[in-house]
């Protein structure tokens, strides 16, 4: 589907915008907790710490144990049908979130949803890195993963209008029937050829070849681990600012409607804007110096990480603090597609799908679950104020892992293509 010279096709573009509008459906989803947070925690007596659990390891754990198992089998079955049959699952179970009573059912629902929902970024990224050229591979996945802010502002946005109105319980059953409604559209889309081979289809590897050929790559491409080590930080600050709406009702006096309308409001533009800007600068240092794409996370880290720090200590409600909140959201999605982008180039050709799901495995246990959970502690502890600070220092220790990766990027993409 694309050719020599980097031309995309049609197809492609289709491709990609039907993986985009899952993903933004996946993170409508999965966003529900956090964005009624200060509704479950007032109803169902929640504490934050276990808001923190509930959008974090409840949810993240069985999320990538699932999604590593699911990316073996993305390499070797048809992606598309994965795909479907995991929305389904993630669908249907976030509408019998609406009828949970208590933290354990809330629990019980979103392991449910994690494995379904883990079907879908290791086979999607492996489509688009057959359709899209090398070339391209940053802006396709950094559109992908615009679906995580677009997503996540939709949540937002339908939570602050439904629940004041009908019901935290509604939200859940709406958005559930959705997704099951999309299952029906999904039976049409073609599952395209596997890149590798000049007919087009590489030999499906036995489930021992894919592991031990993880292994072998982890192990003789050291800037693989080191992005994942990177990637994992960011996580961090990304999953605590799951509790930004808790924080801005409870320590910053915006309402709950007020709260989530204008964090959905701002995920929009931020988050969009962010990953293609992100996507496209990746692009760019890419084509000008080695590992370019690992140099323009770090640039982006250490110019974003002060004014994350500004957006949570200063008063809230002036432009500064609107203008900071801008960048800020943008900073919690924009690194994805540079990550993912380099773990593809990085991965053993014939098993991508399998080491985009180790790097969500790695990602999701030691970033995102971390992440939500300690700066809901230390936000039942101290303050949520403290928390965003703590997890703020953690982003910018992903400058160290980068800056290593990219000096090795080179001749470690030279070892990985050789696998």
């Amino acid at each position: 589907m694309t050719a020599p010279d980097g031309h995309v096709s049609a197809t492609a573009w289709r491709l990609l915008a039907v993986l985009t509008l899952l993903n933004v459906l996946n993170f409508v989803d999965r966003q529900l907790i956090a964005a009624l947070a200060p509704l479950l925690i007032a109803e169902l007596g929640l504490t934050r710490a276990q808001v923190g659990l509930l959008a974090g390891f409840a949810f993240v754990l069985f999320y990538t144990l699932a999604g590593l198992v699911l990316g073996v089998v993305a390499d070797r079955s048809h992606r598309i049908r994965l795909i479907t049959l995991g929305l389904a699952l993630w669908s249907g179970m976030t509408a019998l979130s609406g009828l949970a009573r208590s933290f354990v059912h809330l629990a019980a629902a979103r392991v449910l949803v994690g494995i379904g929902e883990a079907t879908l970024t290791p086979a999607a990224l492996s489509i688009l890195g057959d359709v899209f050229p090398a070339g391209r591979l940053a802006v396709a996945t950094g559109v992908y993963y615009a679906g995580i802010p677009l997503g996540t502002a939709l949540s937002l946005i339908v939570s602050g209008w439904m629940a004041p109105r009908y019901g935290w319980r509604a939200c859940f059953y709406a958005l559930g029937v959705v997704g099951l409604v999309v299952v029906a559209a999904m039976l049409v889309v073609p599952d395209p050829a596997r890149r590798g081979r000049p007919g087009g289809e590489t030999p499906r590897p036995s489930l021992g070849g894919l592991v031990r050929g993880q292994a072998r790559a982890l192990r003789r491409v050291p800037a693989l681990g080191l992005t994942i080590a990177g990637g994992t930080a960011l996580a961090f600050w990304a999953a605590a600012n799951i509790l930004a709406v808790t924080w801005l009702v409870e320590e910053r006096a915006f309402s709950f409607a007020r709260a989530a309308f204008t964090a959905g409001a701002m995920a929009v533009p931020a988050g969009f804007l962010g990953n293609l800007a992100a996507g496209w600068f990746a692009d760019w240092c890419q084509r000008r110096w080695r590992g370019g794409r690992l140099w323009s996370l770090v640039v982006m880290t250490t110019g974003l990480v002060p004014i994350a720090v500004a957006f949570v200590l200063m008063p809230a409600g002036s432009p500064p603090f609107f203008l900071c909140w801008f960048f800020t959201s943008a900073s919690t999605t924009a690194w994805f597609g540079p990550v993912f982008a380099v773990i593809q180039e990085l991965a053993p050709p014939r098993g991508r799908s399998t080491m985009v799901a180790f790097g969500l495995l790695t990602l999701n246990l030691l970033g995102v679950g971390p992440g939500a959970w300690i700066t809901g502690m230390i936000g039942d502890a101290v303050s949520l104020t403290r928390g965003l600070l703590l997890a703020a220092g953690v982003e910018l220790l992903a400058v160290v892992p980068l800056v290593l990766a990219a000096l090795r990027y080179e001749r470690d993409r030279e070892t990985a293509a050789s696998l």
